[in-house]
């Protein structure tokens, strides 16, 4: 599985801690790690929204599999990746939130908070996480009896959402195009996204807000 980690620049310094234990626990399962940004010396300035911009690219392209984002409470993550269709996005803050999304939920998204309770044993607290996110198979139901309500409710809430969206294309030009240019500009996030993505027209896309 290819994972993207991002933050906004609130939560710069965070990165390298949060990156250590994602890449820690990606090793041991084989999964393929991304530093999509933003790190303590970039200066290519993230928000929560372009965080949404940037997840909504790399997964309806195929780029990456899941996305790790974060803020300081995780709430604008949160809201700003669900913004989108084809991303579904969990609040996380401890193991358990981690694992019980996995199972019932089975989305391709987490939001963390990197300042609300990122304290002493923090960086223990998210390799745990990661560890309940990634490890094992996901959508087995919480508990095991509710497996076939919750995987049907999460296939209806995905139509819902399918639905009530525009399609991915359609939002991205939407949107005010410096907002987007901005969000697209990173180094880091460009080269994930062009080596790993599989949707010509996001990629075209992308090329003509860079360009």
């Amino acid at each position: 599985m290819r994972i993207a980690l991002m933050n906004e620049f609130s939560q710069a310094s965070k990165n390298a801690v949060v990156l250590e234990q994602l890449e820690a626990v990606g090793q041991q399962q084989g999964h393929e790690i991304f530093n999509v940004g933003m790190k303590d010396d970039d200066d290519h300035r993230l928000t929560y929204i372009h965080l949404g911009i940037i997840s909504a690219l790399l997964l309806n392209s195929k780029a990456v599999d899941f996305v790790v984002s974060g803020c300081g409470t995780g709430q604008g993550a949160l809201m700003s990746l669900n913004a989108y269709p084809g991303v579904v996005c969990g609040y996380c803050i401890d193991p358990a939130d981690a694992y019980l999304f996995a199972q019932i939920n089975d989305g391709n998204a987490l939001a963390l908070p990197f300042a609300k309770g990122f304290g002493w044993g923090a960086e223990l607290n998210v390799r745990y996480i990661f560890e309940k996110a990634f490890t094992g198979e996901t959508g087995l139901g919480y508990p095991p009896e509710r497996r076939e309500s919750q995987n049907a409710n999460a296939v209806i809430l995905n139509d819902v959402k399918a639905a009530t969206n525009k399609p991915i294309v359609e939002a991205l030009k939407a949107l005010p195009e410096d907002l987007v240019k901005q969000a697209v500009g990173g180094a880091q996030f460009q080269e994930c996204f062009f080596s790993n993505s599989q949707s010509e027209e996001l990629s075209a896309l992308v090329k003509s807000w860079i360009s």
